[in-house]
């Protein structure tokens, strides 16, 4: 079985978005919110601004972000976020589309739950989407996490950046600018429909009005 480095790394070698999900007012809940604000300050910090405005804070409404991430087409999706699957606390899970749906397919209380929108971005084409999870300690309001959680979080967050900018630079002398992807990715691109895209968007706008969603690439404690 591969480790979790080296499950990453097949991601993050494509074109890939990151996506912080939860409610900082509820302890362990913010864990996605935190990680994805943390990881797009290292990048920043780095030089790695393109990498960076590829993640987004989109709280307990990932719903709303649909449409920008099938726009862009990526190559991988992933949620951050806190789940419960019994393990202890600040203890990882990373999960693909089909064991997202087969384990836990009411996984969270958002909106719209993560196997559905794993579906749906699914349907849409080429973007695989996989859920990076940590258990929770505490999920009772509060601000800030638990020591567990905190450490893991302190962990993914070197591990992610570094994969992700090591990737990109060993990447960037062999890009193709004609379509935007690694050269060797192992899904090839396809058109995306503008009207699923419209539909998602419109679907979105019903659902929660035109706010717009939280992209990272200034940390929102920086703004």
């Amino acid at each position: 079985m591969p480790d979790l480095r080296e499950q990453l790394q097949h991601c993050f070698r494509s074109r890939v978005c990151v996506m912080g999900l939860g409610n900082v007012d509820h302890g362990d809940d913010g864990f996605g919110m935190y990680l994805a604000e943390s990881i797009s300050a290292r990048l920043t910090r780095s030089g790695k601004v393109s990498l960076a405005r590829n993640v987004i804070g989109a709280g307990t409404m990932p719903e709303r972000s649909i449409g920008y991430v099938i726009a862009k087409s990526f190559d991988h999706l992933v949620f951050l976020d806190a789940v419960e699957f019994g393990g202890t606390p600040g203890s990882i899970v990373l999960l693909n589309a089909k064991e997202l749906k087969a384990r836990f397919p009411q996984i969270s209380t958002h909106k719209m739950s993560l196997s559905l929108l794993a579906h749906l971005i699914n349907e849409s084409g080429k973007t695989r989407v996989w859920l990076l999870g940590v258990q929770p300690g505490s999920l009772k309001p509060s601000h800030g996490l638990s020591q567990a959680v905190q450490k893991t979080m302190e962990m993914l967050d070197g591990m992610l950046c570094t994969l992700w900018i090591s990737t990109n630079d060993a990447g960037e002398t062999s890009m193709d600018q004609k379509n935007d992807v690694l050269p060797h990715s192992p899904y090839p691109r396809k058109r995306v429909s503008s009207d699923f895209v419209k539909t998602m968007n419109s679907l979105d706008s019903r659902l929660h009005g035109n706010d717009d969603m939280t992209i990272l690439s200034t940390p929102p404690s920086q703004r």
